[in-house]
């Protein structure tokens, strides 16, 4: 089973695919950890794609794609999770034609939905428990900054929720709940 999680930043999308990567053996494929590893692979790719973020340039859809069908060509999984990837209807068209090509489809897009001003609360409070503990906090974890990225993400997503609505594979699930809570939601929608 492929699947897609959708949500915003702090919705917990990071420790539910970690759960299906545990108990499902599944592969989460995160953009950011491709890009990372191809980039200190020093293959002819990784060139490339080192070459591109050195620069500070975005990488291209095409190399996305490449290192994707890379990783989905060579893993013996039981399915993958894509993380961070489609942001975009180009991007979601052309996962769909590289699974399609290779056999597979996105059997589901789960959406793990939260409440912003909570959520504003929940990573506002991460980052004074990280203060707490001596911790250095991250970054992005003001505020500010979580409503900047809250903006970015429903831009770019509303038009994805409605890509997969019609194509019949749109879940979602309560994500504001208890971890165990979501962690149930969510094996209950790829159950179904």
């Amino acid at each position: 089973m492929n699947i897609i999680l959708l949500g915003p930043p702090g919705a917990g999308k990071g420790t539910q695919a970690g759960f299906l990567v545990s108990e499902r053996g599944m592969v989460q494929l995160s953009t950011g950890d491709m890009l990372r590893e191809a980039k200190a692979s020093g293959s002819e790719m990784g060139k490339k794609v080192a070459a591109i973020m050195d620069s500070g340039q975005l990488v291209t859809d095409e190399i996305v794609i490449g290192l994707i069908r890379e990783k989905v060509s060579t893993s013996k999984a039981s399915g993958f999770i894509f993380d961070g990837f489609p942001r975009t209807l180009k991007q979601a068209d052309a996962l769909g034609e590289l699974l399609e090509e290779m056999g597979q489809a996105v059997d589901k897009v789960i959406e793990l939905r939260v409440d912003d001003e909570a959520l504003v609360s929940r990573i506002v409070g991460r980052a004074e428990q990280a203060k707490a503990a001596g911790q250095t906090p991250r970054a992005d974890d003001t505020e500010d900054a979580l409503r900047v990225r809250l903006m970015a993400y429903y831009k770019t997503t509303s038009p994805l929720i409605g890509y997969y609505y019609a194509k019949g594979v749109y879940e979602r699930i309560d994500g504001m709940g208890p971890m165990e809570e979501v962690k149930a939601a969510l094996a209950s929608c790829m159950d179904a």
